[in-house]
C-alpha cells in the first residue's frame, strides 16, 4: 500500500468501522484535472445503496476537514462486488481456490495480465496456477486484482 494510500485508510477506517461496515479497500483514479475516490465498503449481511449513502456522508464529512485529496475528486462508495477487487494479502488468502485476474505493475515473460486459480498465499508473495503451472507475484507488483465470478 503506497504511503498516500495509506494516510487515506488510517483516516477513512475509523469511520467504516464505527458504521459497523469493514474497509474492503480504496481506489483513487487520477483523470486528467479530475480524479474519482473509490471506497469499498463489506459487511457479512450485504451492502445497500442506502448503506453507501450514509457511509458516503460521513467519510465526505471528514475528508472536507482534513483534505487529503489535492484537486477536485468525486467521491463513491460502493460494494466490492461479485468480480471484487483485493488489495491485501489477507483477501487474497480469504478468496484461495477462485480464480482470479491479476495486472502486473511491469510485465513479466513479457505480458501484465494474468488469470488463474489463485492457490494462496507465501510470505508476501500470491499463488496463481495457471495452466498447470505455478506462478509467484510479490503483492507490491500488483497494479489490480480482482476475483473473476464463475457461473455453473
Amino acid at each position: 500500500m503506497a504511503i498516500k494510500d495509506a494516510a487515506l485508510h488510517a483516516l477513512i477506517e475509523p469511520v467504516v468501522s464505527a458504521m459497523g461496515f469493514e474497509l474492503w479497500g480504496i481506489d483513487h483514479l487520477s483523470q486528467g484535472k479530475h480524479s474519482r475516490l473509490v471506497i469499498y465498503i463489506d459487511h457479512q449481511d450485504g451492502v445497500s445503496v442506502d448503506d453507501c449513502a450514509d457511509v458516503s456522508r460521513q467519510v465526505s464529512a471528514v475528508l472536507d476537514v482534513e483534505d487529503p485529496v489535492p484537486g477536485e475528486y468525486r467521491l463513491e462508495v460502493s460494494s466490492p462486488g461479485m468480480d471484487r477487487p483485493l488489495f491485501t494479502l489477507d483477501q487474497f488468502e480469504r478468496y484461495a481456490g477462485h480464480v482470479v485476474a491479476v495486472k502486473l505493475r511491469l510485465p513479466f515473460d513479457g505480458r501484465r495480465k494474468f488469470q488463474g486459480l489463485l492457490a494462496g498465499v507465501e510470505s508476501d508473495e500470491v499463488l496463481l496456477q495457471i495452466d498447470g503451472e505455478e506462478y509467484c507475484f510479490p503483492i507490491e507488483g500488483i497494479d489490480q486484482a480482482r476475483v473473476v465470478p464463475q457461473f455453473t
